[in-house]
């Protein structure tokens, strides 16, 4: 199939980046790079504390050694269990470096969730914010944990600084609770054998494993993708060309509000910006919405990458029309849909538009990317990245331009499979090797993608395919509705009915309005026949809306 897609690059990003990824050996050897270029530059800012390319450098290879000086090395792996703090990317290079790989773990996972996932990974080596020790403790019995690293969120912060932020988080917020690890040390402690130990660095190759990135479960059991040195470096030169004609090397600021422990935030915000000499303002939590402006409001930021619900979020804060945008240049929005009504107000709000992308855990994630100047929001997902080839697919069958289908993807950022599942593995490839994303999705004459919905999301009413996605975004054209969503619930002889859960800022919106609103703007059988307001929604760990959750939970219509 011809790229068509090639004729409508922004200019100066090339066909392919084979020769600029084939430049390191690995993500260790990039991060070397970048420190010794930027070295005086901050890298990193968090809870009014900076940290220097340089210190990050000293820092990550303190940890290397230490881990080194345990056996821990190349074909091991070790877990990382933070919040965005100026620990996490010091133990994710550090990792990197000694050779071993992270198993990015979520702080706010249950104690079975942990316990799964540790089991999963066979990680022998993990490193947790005091905060969720509690959790570590009930999830460790029979995984195969031997080393346990307790951080506090003001460690790294300076001593003033940092006592008084331990001082709050504990006894004000009483956010520790009572934890009790035997031969559980702590990060400092660690650093210090560290900077004793001698480090050697790994040889390491594309072909090495660099993190077992965990899928979100929402359809499933959450499985492990084999994530190499070579798939995030290709995705992390994928990205970089996209982005680097729109801005200038040692002189950028990203908003990381997203989690670096999910593979968006952790490829674009703490890889690819690094690889630009950015500093990242880690936010510690992005649902504390007031407290993330004012932290915004404190810099001259340039780049911003969310997901919908944290840009709708923003938006209703009266505080967020006071920020300074003047220096933005660029809003990157994936993880979930971005909905035209946000994106409406995104611009009338800031002056820039959110440019959209799409990927997934197991593609490093970055499949496809708009133009970031794109001036209009048309709900496109953006041309597929360089070095990548996009199939839209119904039975192994390429589809015309313009039909939908499965939306499959071939490109050196593909994970090679999952860990210890092989079945699950070959049934997530085609017979020519594209990996089978799930969703659903066309592509227009310009190469541009339009993603329809995720293909186990699908309501089937009557025969007639309809998308949640589709009925979302007309609800939230409500002025009273602040976020919706939509699910399939049985109905008989129509096999199922639209149900819609809304969140409203109007205590008096009836269902009867919000059914009387869909149909003015959708086909009839699209409309929800059932409507049921919420104060809350089920949210994964970036704070998609999760509808399997929703329809675990719905009684029978």
């Amino acid at each position: 199939m011809e790229r068509i897609w090639l004729q409508n690059y922004p200019e100066g990003v090339p066909a392919d980046i084979t020769d600029l990824a084939a430049a390191h050996d690995s993500l260790a050897d990039m991060f070397e790079d970048c420190c010794e270029r930027y070295a005086g530059s901050p890298a990193y800012l968090s809870l009014g504390a900076s940290m220097t390319y340089a210190q990050t450098r000293r820092h990550a290879r303190n940890f290397a050694a230490w881990l080194q000086s345990l056996g821990v090395g190349r074909g091991q792996r070790v877990a990382l269990m933070m919040p965005n703090l100026l620990q996490y990317p010091v133990c994710m290079f550090g990792t990197l470096m000694s050779g071993a790989a992270i198993v990015n773990t979520n702080p706010l996972y249950t104690a079975q969730e942990l316990h799964h996932q540790l089991m999963d990974s066979g990680a022998e080596t993990v490193v947790v914010a005091e905060n969720f020790a509690h959790t570590l403790q009930a999830a460790m019995p029979g995984t195969a944990v031997r080393h346990v690293v307790v951080t506090s969120v003001g460690e790294l912060l300076g001593t003033v600084r940092g006592l008084l932020v331990d001082l709050v988080v504990r006894y004000v917020k009483k956010q520790v609770p009572a934890w009790h690890i035997p031969g559980a040390l702590r990060l400092g402690t660690v650093l210090a054998a560290g900077a004793q130990a001698v480090y050697s660095r790994p040889c390491l190759t594309h072909d090495d494993l660099a993190a077992l990135q965990y899928t979100g479960g929402t359809t499933g059991v959450a499985k492990g993708a084999m994530l190499s040195h070579g798939n995030l470096l290709s995705n992390v030169c994928q990205a970089y060309v996209w982005v680097q004609a729109y801005t200038h090397g040692g002189k950028e600021c990203i908003v990381t509000a997203l989690p670096l422990y999910h593979i968006f935030a952790l490829t674009a915000n703490c890889l690819t910006f690094f690889k630009l000499g950015a500093v990242n303002l880690l936010i510690v939590d992005a649902r504390d919405i007031p407290t993330l402006i004012r932290s915004m409001a404190k810099v001259k930021f340039t780049a911003f990458t969310g997901v919908n619900t944290l840009f709708n979020a923003m938006l209703q804060q009266p505080d967020f029309a006071k920020l300074d945008f003047s220096s933005m240049h660029t809003s990157l929005g994936g993880g979930m849909a971005v909905q035209e009504a946000v994106a409406r107000r995104w611009f009338e709000l800031t002056g820039r538009p959110i440019a959209q992308a799409y990927g997934l855990t197991e593609t490093s994630p970055a499949v496809t990317i708009n133009p970031l100047d794109t001036p209009s929001f048309d709900g496109s997902i953006g041309l597929p990245v360089p070095s990548t080839d996009v199939r839209i697919r119904e039975n192994n069958q390429d589809q015309a331009l313009g039909e939908s289908g499965e939306i499959c993807v071939k490109g050196p950022q593909v994970t090679a499979g999952y860990w210890n599942r092989p079945e699950d593995t070959a049934s997530t490839f085609d017979a020519d090797g594209f990996l089978m994303t799930g969703d659903i999705g066309r592509m227009d004459e310009r190469g541009y993608v339009f993603i329809l919905d995720r293909k186990k999301d699908m309501i089937l009413v009557s025969g007639f395919n309809v998308y949640p996605n589709e009925v979302e975004a007309a609800a939230v054209e409500h002025p009273d509705i602040i976020e919706a969503a939509a699910i399939g619930v049985p109905a008989g002889a129509s096999g199922e009915a639209v149900k819609l859960f809304v969140i409203s800022r109007n205590k008096s919106l009836s269902e009867a309005e919000v059914i009387a609103h869909c149909h003015t703007l959708l086909t009839g059988y699209k409309v929800p026949k059932f409507v049921e307001f919420r104060e809350s929604l089920p949210r994964s760990n970036v704070g998609k809306i999760l509808r399997r959750a929703l329809k675990d939970e719905a009684p029978q219509a």
